[in-house]
């Protein structure tokens, strides 16, 4: 029996695409094992959202094949895709597969297994994926590419144009995950609300339909460009729905003369008014909190210090999200910004990335304290932390409790 492991950098995609293609693999044969117990084939997913994570990609690649000489090193996912031949240099590397090969991937390992040359399949427009086996809640990809052009990203480079594959495809993926015992959906995709490109659909078509799937009893939605999220889904999703209290949402910049500059698709007002909009509809006296988890570039081209005090006092006074995902700018090649002569020193975006750090603390306390002694429900999870277990609320607070074996899996009332 070959060995195999897995090694995911990256996104909640990659994960879920990760965990395909481990699922398909141990079907035919393969056992799983960690990275460090001698396995025969490594498959490694990248990411390239910042140059640091193209190097780290690059460098773990490097490590399995020092600690595994005689290992077979596939690579996919998007620093593959953009960096192919950087990757095809590196020793111990038997295949990369770019973007539009994520469906040969299981074929050309099982091929090279049973002593074959190649597995000559079509190439796939979308990847169809979901994570399943580790945990209570699946990440179901619902969405692939994005036809955005955001000044700093190459993402759409990596993953190509927007697309995905019709409802119909998906509800059944759903039905599957809900016969593996899994009650929790959290939808991904790299422009999640951008679903339907391809088939003529929408996203909101989409949700309404996984909502009346048997077994599932959450859902949460990874990440929604703000444009996308409109009033009608929102009024819809409040009115008593499977989807959860909890949105990620995309701001990048709390300036509106930044925002411009990255080519977003809409303006701080905008913003402003879908959040208070869906606090809104969602928040009654002496209920739960929304969740708002808000991703955020310090030290983009042309940020002075003005123009970033005017993000974090966006985020301080208007938004007050939950919690900050925050990145420093890194220059892509290829992208307009890479281009720019305004570019911000490194220790300014340190410093930047301190401040809003600290704010993002002082934001998640006061989230904390303001749901406090509100009754909201428990998905918990298998993992023994030292005889705790743990799980999160529908708006992504996370409990601990003695760990009890009769409730990993199941939806428990408690008081936050």
């Amino acid at each position: 029996m070959k060995k195999i492991a897995f090694i995911t950098l990256g996104c909640k995609l990659n994960y879920a695409e990760t965990s395909t293609y481990e699922r398909e693999l141990l079907r035919e044969g393969f056992e799983a094992v960690p990275w460090n117990k001698g396995a025969d084939v490594f498959l490694v997913n990248t990411c390239t959202v910042t140059e640091h994570s193209d190097k780290k990609s690059r460098n773990i690649i490097r490590k399995l094949h020092r600690q595994n000489p005689e290992a077979l090193i596939y690579v996919t996912g998007c620093s593959a895709q953009l960096r192919r031949s950087d990757y095809e240099s590196i020793e111990g590397v038997a295949r990369v597969f770019g973007a539009t090969e994520k469906s040969q991937v299981v074929p050309e390992i099982l091929a090279k297994a049973q002593g074959c040359g190649g597995c000559g399949h079509d190439l796939g427009t979308f990847f169809p994926a979901y994570s399943s086996g580790e945990r209570t809640r699946s990440f179901l990809k619902v969405q692939d590419g994005c036809d955005y052009k955001c000044h700093y990203c190459t993402v759409p480079y990596a993953r190509g144009e927007s697309r995905n594959i019709p409802i119909a495809e998906i509800i059944p993926q759903a039905h599957a995950i809900a016969a593996e015992g899994i009650c929790e959906i959290v939808l991904t995709g790299v422009n999640t609300g951008d679903f339907g490109k391809s088939t003529g659909e929408t996203f909101f078509e989409l949700i309404k339909q996984l909502n009346d799937v048997e077994g599932i009893e959450r859902y949460r939605i990874s990440s929604i460009e703000p444009n996308l999220l409109t009033e009608e889904m929102i009024d819809w999703i409040t009115s008593g729905t499977k989807f959860l209290p909890h949105y990620h949402i995309p701001l990048q910049s709390g300036c509106d003369t930044i925002l411009r500059e990255m080519g977003r698709r809409y303006d701080t007002a905008a913003f402003a008014h879908k959040i208070q909009y869906i606090r809104e509809k969602t928040e009654v006296p002496g209920g739960p909190k929304v969740f708002f988890g808000i991703d955020v570039i310090v030290g983009f081209p042309g940020e002075t210090d003005e123009l970033f005090m005017e993000t974090y006092t966006f985020l301080r006074d208007v938004v007050k999200p939950a919690f900050i995902h925050i990145f420093p700018y890194s220059k892509r090649a290829g992208t307009p910004a890479a281009e720019r002569k305004d570019q911000v020193q490194d220790s300014v975006k340190t410093q930047r990335v301190q401040m809003l750090e600290e704010l993002s603390a002082q934001l998640h306390e006061e989230f904390i304290a303001a749901n406090k002694g509100v009754a909201e429900k428990v998905l918990f999870e298998s993992t023994d932390r030292q005889g705790m277990m743990e799980g999160y609320t529908g708006n992504y607070i996370r409990i601990s409790q003695p760990y009890d074996p009769e409730l990993i899996g199941k939806i428990v009332d408690v008081i936050i």
